[in-house]
C-alpha cells in the first residue's frame, strides 16, 4: 500500500507541477497566444494534433479498462490458457483504416498550410514591404532595400499587411523565429536564400530567437519584432531616411563619445544607410529595447558591453578593451542619444515592466 501511495503522490506532485507551470511564460514569446496569421495557422495545426492524440488515447484506454474488467480473473476460477485466436480479417482492416484517416486529416490541413505559408504571390506589389535579414554570430541586421534603411535588433514591421522578409547568413546557419506572429525559417550561408512572411494582428513588441544553435551565444541572440499601425510605420519610415550620421551630439561628453566612436567604432559599425562592418548597425540606438539583446538599455550595462563584450556574450566578433572605461562612459553618452525616432520610443520601458 505504502508502494502505490507513494507512487500515487509522485504522480499527483509532477501533474501539479505540470499546471502550475503551464500558466508561466510571455505572451509575446509563446506560440500558445498567437497574435498573427502565421502563428494562427500554426496553433489550428497543433490544436488538430492534440484532438487526434486525445481520440486515440481515450479509445485505446477505453479498450484496455474494458478487457481489464471483462476478462480479469474471477474469483474461484481455475488458471487456463485462453483460446488461442489469431487472423481476424475485420479487425485487421479497422486498425489499418483508422490510422490512414487520422493521418489524412491531419495530413491535408498540413499541406494547406505550409503551401500558404510558402505564398509570395504578392511580393513585390505596390507597397508590399520587402526586408532582407540577415543572421550573424550573434545578431541579427535588417535592411529595407527599397526605402534604403538599415538598422539591426529592432524590426519595425506594420500592422495588419504581409511582409516579405528575403532572408540569409554571414556565417553559420541561423533560425529566425518569432513564437508569437509566425513560424520559423532557418538563414543559410552563401546563395541560398529563404523566403517567409510576417503578419502580425496587433501592435506590440514581439520577442524573437534563434532557434538553431550557432555557437557559444546561441541562446542569447535575441530580437524584438516590433509591430506598430500603419501610419506610424511610415513615419518610422520618413524619420529613419532623414537620419543624418555627422549630426553633431548635443553635450560635451557626449561629443567627445562621437569623436572616439567615429575613431574607434565606425570600422565595424554604421549609423543612417552606410555600410556596416561586422557591427550591428546602430541607427535609432536609443530607442533600442535591448542592448546586445539581452541587457536593460541603460548606460550602465551600455559601458559594461563596451569595455568588456566577451563577458556578455561569449564568441561574439566584439574586441574587448578596445577602449577604457571613461571612453567607453564617453561613447555611451553618444550612443544614448541616437533616438532617431519616437516611433516605438516606448517599447524598452515596456519590456521592463513585462519582465
Amino acid at each position: 500500500m505504502r508502494g502505490w501511495m507513494g507512487k500515487f503522490r509522485t504522480f499527483f506532485l509532477f501533474g501539479a507541477l505540470t499546471l502550475v507551470l503551464s500558466g508561466c511564460g510571455i505572451d509575446n514569446l509563446s506560440a500558445l497566444k498567437p497574435k498573427g496569421y502565421g502563428s494562427d495557422l500554426l496553433f489550428d495545426l497543433m490544436m488538430i494534433s492534440i484532438a487526434i492524440m486525445l481520440f486515440v488515447f481515450v479509445i485505446v484506454m477505453a479498450i484496455y479498462t474494458f478487457v481489464l474488467i471483462r476478462y480479469r480473473q474471477k474469483k474461484g476460477q481455475e488458471d487456463f490458457i485462453p483460446k488461442q485466436t489469431e487472423g481476424n480479417k475485420a479487425l485487421e482492416v479497422i486498425w489499418t483504416v483508422i490510422p490512414i484517416i487520422l493521418l489524412l486529416v491531419l495530413a491535408v490541413p498540413t499541406v494547406q498550410a505550409t503551401f500558404d505559408l510558402a505564398d509570395e504571390s504578392t511580393k513585390g506589389d505596390d507597397g508590399v514591404t520587402t526586408i532582407e535579414v540577415t543572421g550573424n554570430q550573434f545578431w541579427w541586421h535588417f535592411s529595407y532595400p527599397d526605402d534604403e534603411i538599415s538598422t539591426s535588433q529592432d524590426l519595425y514591421i506594420p500592422t495588419g499587411e504581409r511582409v516579405y522578409l528575403d532572408m540569409k547568413s554571414s556565417d553559420v546557419i541561423h533560425s529566425f523565429w518569432v513564437p508569437s506572429i509566425a513560424g520559423k525559417m532557418d538563414t543559410n550561408p552563401g546563395d541560398n536564400d529563404n523566403t517567409m512572411y510576417l503578419e502580425a494582428y496587433e501592435e506590440g513588441v514581439y520577442w524573437g530567437k534563434c532557434a538553431e544553435l550557432c555557437g557559444e551565444s546561441h541562446s542569447l541572440m535575441d530580437f524584438r519584432v516590433i509591430a506598430v499601425s500603419p501610419d506610424e510605420y511610415d513615419q518610422w519610415k520618413e524619420d529613419m531616411q532623414n537620419v543624418d550620421p555627422e549630426a553633431e551630439a548635443e553635450t560635451a561628453d557626449a561629443q567627445e563619445g562621437q569623436d572616439l566612436f567615429e575613431d574607434s567604432c565606425m570600422g565595424c559599425h554604421a549609423i543612417g544607410d552606410g555600410a556596416a562592418g561586422q557591427g550591428p548597425n546602430l541607427t535609432n540606438f536609443a530607442n533600442r529595447t535591448k542592448i546586445a539583446g539581452i541587457l536593460e538599455p541603460n548606460k550602465e550595462n551600455l559601458v559594461d558591453w563596451i569595455v568588456n563584450p566577451e563577458e556578455v556574450k561569449p564568441g561574439n566578433q566584439m574586441p574587448a578593451n578596445l577602449v577604457s572605461e571613461d571612453e567607453a562612459s564617453q561613447i555611451a553618452e553618444y550612443l544614448m542619444e541616437l533616438d532617431h525616432s519616437d516611433v516605438g520610443s516606448n517599447a524598452s520601458s515596456e519590456e521592463v515592466e513585462d519582465e
